[in-house]
């Protein structure tokens, strides 16, 4: 998501679709992946059968891909930044926030793995299809770190309170999920651990990163960018 002006001194309608969508997309993602990761026993309960749950996991990757598509499309579009369609696939293949628009890529691709695999599922050996399809696994905190990284709304409470919606629902999944395996008591204990030691470390580096003042800058937005958004 791009901190564009357009030649009008407002917003262009491209900066608006950029943010929109990617927005969108991480929640498409959090519900994507909180669907694939519960124990679809619990959703017995709203009258939801296993089969229903996967279909609207399915459905909600393909929602999710094409908001990503779209969001990629448009930051492409938008001549701001400058990042190009080489970068939306690459990382490392433009100088706007490197580092955080190649953790988008990654997780671009890593969802485009997923979802093709998923769809040629009946052709794919199974432990094939099941390594690839765990590619979920990062492929999540990787667009979200993209989105705090690279996103120029990370300080507005909105969507502060969208993505943390986002991660509360794959947090509950996979709490629900670690709570009702058969894993042995260390193992589930060490699981919850790594997952409360990983969102402790994520909310310090939202506090010291993304929210903490300068973040463009030390983000690696090109000086010449900055100072054309502080005109």
């Amino acid at each position: 998501m791009t901190n564009v002006v357009a030649l009008g001194g407002g917003p262009s309608l491209l900066w608006f679709l950029t943010r929109g969508t990617g927005t969108a997309a991480l929640l498409a993602l959090g519900f994507m992946v909180a669907l694939g990761v519960a124990n679809k026993g619990a959703f017995s309960r709203f009258g939801l059968t296993a089969f229903a749950v996967d279909e609207l996991h399915r459905y909600t990757a393909a929602v999710a891909l094409l908001l990503l598509g779209t969001h990629i499309l448009t930051a492409i579009l938008d001549p701001f930044a400058g990042i190009g369609l080489l970068a939306a696939v690459v990382p490392g293949t433009t100088a706007y926030r490197p580092l955080w628009v190649g953790l988008g890529a990654v997780a671009f691709d890593l969802l485009l793995v997923v979802y093709l695999s998923s769809k040629v599922r009946l052709r794919l050996p199974y432990r094939l299809w099941r390594g690839l399809h765990w590619l979920a696994w990062p492929l999540y905190p990787l667009a979200l770190l993209h989105a705090f990284g690279t996103g120029s709304d990370s300080r507005f409470g909105w969507f502060i309170i969208a993505a943390l919606f986002s991660v509360g629902l794959v947090g509950a999944a996979a709490l629900q999920r670690l709570l009702t395996s058969a894993l042995s008591p260390t193992a589930r204990y060490t699981a919850l651990a790594a997952l409360a030691a990983g969102g402790l470390v994520f909310g310090l580096w939202l506090i010291q990163g993304p929210l903490a003042p300068n973040w463009a800058k030390r983000a690696g937005t090109p000086q010449a960018l900055l100072a054309r958004s502080s005109r």
